[in-house]
Parts: C-alpha cells; sequence; structure tokens
C-alpha cells in the first residue's frame, strides 16, 4: 500500500494511537505535535492523506486548513479533522475551511482508518465531474482555476464547500437537485452527515448571492425535493 498519512495532534498519547492504528493497516505515517510544523513538510512532501486536530498551541487546524488550501500544489490533498469539538457549528466551520471529512473524539480507529482509505480511494479517482473550468450565469461568474467568484462584476467571498456547491448548482441550471445529489455532489459519497450542513450551506451562500429563502434571485427552494439555481431572470 504505502501511502502516506500525515497526523497533526498536539496530544502525544492520541498521535501514537492514530500512528499504530494506521500502520496495523499497511499506511507509512508522518506525525506533527503542531501545524506550522505540518505545512512546511508538505511543501517537503505531500501526503496521501493528512488528519488535522482543531484546537492546538499557536496556529489551529482550522486556520492550518485555510492555509493549505490556497497553495495549488496542496489543493487536492484530503484533509480529515479529528477533535473534541462536536457541535453541528463547530463541523461546519471545519467543512467550510476545506475539510473532506470530520471526526469527533471518542473515535474508532476502526472507523478512522476506513474514513482514510475513503478518502484515498476518492483522490485517485479520475475527475468525472464535468464541471467547467470558467462559468458565468448572468451576474455570476466563477472561475475554477483560482477559486474566485464574482456578483455583479465585484468580488464574492465564498468558503471552499460554498464555492462547490455554487459550482455544482450552476452547471446544473434550471434542474431541481435533491439534497442527497446535491450532498454525493460536493460532500462525496462517503460523506456520512446530516442533509441540515447542506441547509446551512445553502442559507450562507442565498446571503451572499443576496437571495432570501422566500425571494431568490438565483436559488429557488423546491418544496419535497431540494433546491434549484435558477440564474439571474431579474
Amino acid at each position: 500500500m504505502n501511502e502516506k498519512v500525515m497526523i497533526i495532534e498536539d496530544d502525544e498519547s492520541i498521535r501514537r494511537l492514530v500512528e499504530v492504528a494506521l500502520e496495523s493497516h499497511g499506511y507509512e505515517t508522518v506525525s506533527f505535535p503542531n501545524a506550522a510544523e505540518a505545512l512546511a513538510g508538505m511543501k517537503r512532501e505531500t501526503p496521501a492523506v493528512a488528519i488535522f486536530d482543531i484546537m492546538m498551541e499557536g496556529m489551529d487546524g482550522v486556520e492550518a486548513v485555510r492555509l493549505l488550501r490556497r497553495d495549488p500544489r496542496l489543493l487536492a490533498v484530503p484533509v480529515i479533522m479529528l477533535t473534541a469539538k462536536d457541535t453541528e457549528l463547530d463541523k461546519i466551520v471545519g467543512l467550510d475551511a476545506g475539510a473532506d471529512d470530520y471526526m469527533t473524539k471518542p473515535f474508532s480507529v476502526l472507523e478512522l482508518c476506513a474514513r482514510v482509505r475513503a478518502q484515498i480511494r476518492r483522490s485517485g479517482a479520475p475527475d468525472r465531474s464535468g464541471l467547467p473550468l470558467a462559468m458565468e450565469s448572468g451576474a455570476i461568474c466563477l472561475n475554477t482555476a483560482t477559486r474566485e467568484a464574482t456578483l455583479e462584476g465585484k468580488p464574492c467571498e465564498l468558503t471552499f464547500k460554498e464555492f462547490d456547491l455554487l459550482r455544482v448548482m450552476m452547471v446544473n441550471r434550471d434542474r431541481a437537485l435533491t439534497r442527497l445529489e446535491l450532498l454525493r455532489l460536493v460532500w462525496g459519497d462517503d460523506y456520512c452527515g446530516e442533509s441540515r450542513t447542506l441547509d446551512i450551506h445553502i442559507g450562507t451562500l442565498r446571503q451572499k448571492l443576496g437571495d432570501t429563502a422566500e425571494r431568490g434571485r438565483f436559488i429557488k427552494t423546491v418544496r419535497g425535493i431540494g433546491y434549484r439555481f435558477v440564474g439571474d431572470h431579474s
């Protein structure tokens, strides 16, 4: 197998537990007690998966993942958040920063290994999304190469998941997408969270686009199904 998994965890006992579990499943591991050292290590060698704790001294895991996602060379590295923070908001903050998955402590080492395996499998699969690199619909323009969005010619600051969500909806313009479809297309087939996460992301995306749930210029709610992107029909 020989895929290298990077573990960023300031608790030595947890760090060692994860190392032993992953190595017993055939993975190679490299560990760091803080995020700054880990990011420096990634510049030397790109891991197959990175596991970040959130609560660490100095730079926390969320900020580290945000920095990682700004580096084009590291953009595709799968990230799993491993943390004691388990509220819905904490999970959304981690996913918005660019994490691909989220586990809370205490955790099952067998489940963690399964999630690492799933992330490696997904990252190694060919891209069948068919999504274009540049997209435009009325007042909205997306540049997927730089992950930049503009609304009426002005920058529109979107989180990592908000950008992917808008991109998928624009590709499927005027088609009602179910919550399950959107979760699969944006969060991946292996996402095991709640659909409430999607609804919250739709809400923040609407705010940034100037939409409301009742009167949407771009995103419409299709009751009993999900959501539909209608573009700018004003």
